[in-house]
């Protein structure tokens, strides 16, 4: 039976047998026993499924990493210690030097440094395109060494929203896979793949740990992508790994083969695992993701609606006012069309007036985080993107004065109250 997302939060990935514990137990070990060498040479050669190091795969991670890919309706995931590690094996899982991708440019300014500057140092190049251009604009990004288009549903902080079926279009008309980044939207609000998305990626540090505990990341495969259709262009996947004797991933593992590939390479050799303790806190903030998004949402909503009206505010961005030029596509690809629960806006005076503000908030406070349980605030400007050149903050769409402010699931009165008294102040 297909259960709905609010069991899935709750109870997907772990099914305990009788007498087994009823919570998922943390693992906490580096290594695991077998009985004969043959056992262990077996689970080298990826002849056979278990755990003998952490590095590579751990039952708690595993467990959480199923939940995550039946909460987004694909057929493997697999966790990360970073968003930005996922954003990076994402990638690099089917390119290499001499290859290139091409990705919208209004993305996490974290991810944008990591395409525009770290990953043409390893000889793999990224083209920017505005993802509101019309198809036949994008389309004059692509080469012939293209291997992936890459967007975000909701660009942090910009909050312009994807048009993932947009994107799928014009990746699969060029044979390649579309990556998304679905870290604000959820899959409470939005499963990219119902529109056509290959592969999606999270930043489990925000809205699914929703507590600001954990770091973390999460990768998963929808299956859909045929790898064996374009073999020649994926032939990292489709012909044999060297380094595993002479395995093909496509042909051994079929629809698992992205993820195996991820885990048995890339984890392998640049060991961006998880703490099982960390996967273990990232499940509990799982089992209420379906309860926070929409109050977050909700909450947002409110704030969006109360910038939109005070005469001290220059502009706001919130998908979920009718005003918003990406209403009607929220309408569309979210749930009930609710987005998430960030807000960006502008205030009169700009920069100077920003900081000021922000500086006098008292209930929400300044971070770096964003999408907890607790309102925070930020001046990417200033802060996320400071290592951005003045043309490439206009190319990612920030502009100077933008305020994003995460909505918690605090009182909204009181969140209203204080952004009041600071505008006042």
């Amino acid at each position: 039976m297909k259960r709905k997302p609010e069991t899935l939060c709750v109870q997907a990935g772990y099914e305990p047998k009788k007498g087994e514990p009823r919570v998922v137990p943390i693992y906490q070990s580096t290594t695991f026993k077998y009985e004969t060498s043959e056992q262990m040479a077996d689970l080298f050669d990826l002849k056979a499924e278990g755990y003998f190091y952490t590095r590579l795969q751990n039952p708690t991670n595993d467990v959480v990493a199923k939940k995550i890919a039946e909460l987004e309706g694909g057929v493997a995931a697999m966790l990360t210690s970073s968003g930005q590690a996922a954003s990076f094996y994402s990638i690099f899982n089917i390119c290499e030097a001499g290859d290139h991708f091409v990705s919208s440019s209004t993305i996490y300014g974290g991810t944008f440094n990591l395409f525009a500057v770290t990953m043409k140092k390893l000889g793999i190049e990224c083209t920017f395109v505005d993802p509101d251009a019309s198809e036949e604009e994008i389309q004059k990004a692509f080469r012939s060494n293209t291997k992936a288009l890459f967007g975000e549903t909701i660009a942090n902080p910009v909050l312009n929203v994807l048009d993932i079926e947009k994107f799928a279009r014009i990746a699969h008309k060029n044979g390649v896979p579309l990556i998304i980044d679905n870290t604000f939207a959820t899959p409470i609000n939005c499963r990219p793949f119902e529109f056509g998305a290959d592969i999606v990626i999270h930043s489990t540090t925000k809205y699914m740990d929703g507590h600001a505990t954990s770091v973390g990341g999460c990768i998963v495969d929808s299956g859909n992508f045929d790898w064996e259709k374009h073999h020649d262009k994926f032939k990292g996947l489709t012909e044999p790994d060297e380094s595993y004797h002479g395995l093909a991933y496509s042909s051994a593992f079929g629809k698992g083969a992205y993820i195996t590939k991820a885990t048995a390479q890339l984890m392998r050799d640049l060991g961006s695992i998880p703490s099982p303790h960390n996967a273990f806190l990232l499940n509990i903030g799982l089992e209420t993701l379906h309860l926070r998004v929409p109050r977050h949402c909700e909450n947002a909503q409110k704030v969006a609606e109360y910038l939109e009206k005070n005469e001290k505010v220059a502009w706001v961005n919130y998908s979920g006012l009718p005003s918003n030029k990406y209403y009607e596509l929220a309408q569309k690809q979210f749930t009930n069309g609710q987005s998430c629960g960030v807000v960006t806006f502008g205030l009169k005076g700009g920069r100077d007036v920003a900081t000021r503000f922000m500086d006098n908030l008292k209930l929400c406070c300044i971070a770096t985080h964003v999408a907890d349980a607790r309102t925070c605030v930020l001046h990417p400007a200033s802060h996320t993107h400071r290592q951005l050149s003045d043309e490439q903050l206009i190319a990612a769409g920030v502009k100077p004065d933008l305020i994003r402010f995460s909505v918690g699931i605090e009182n909204a009165e009181d969140i209203i109250a204080d952004i009041e008294q600071a505008l006042n102040a």
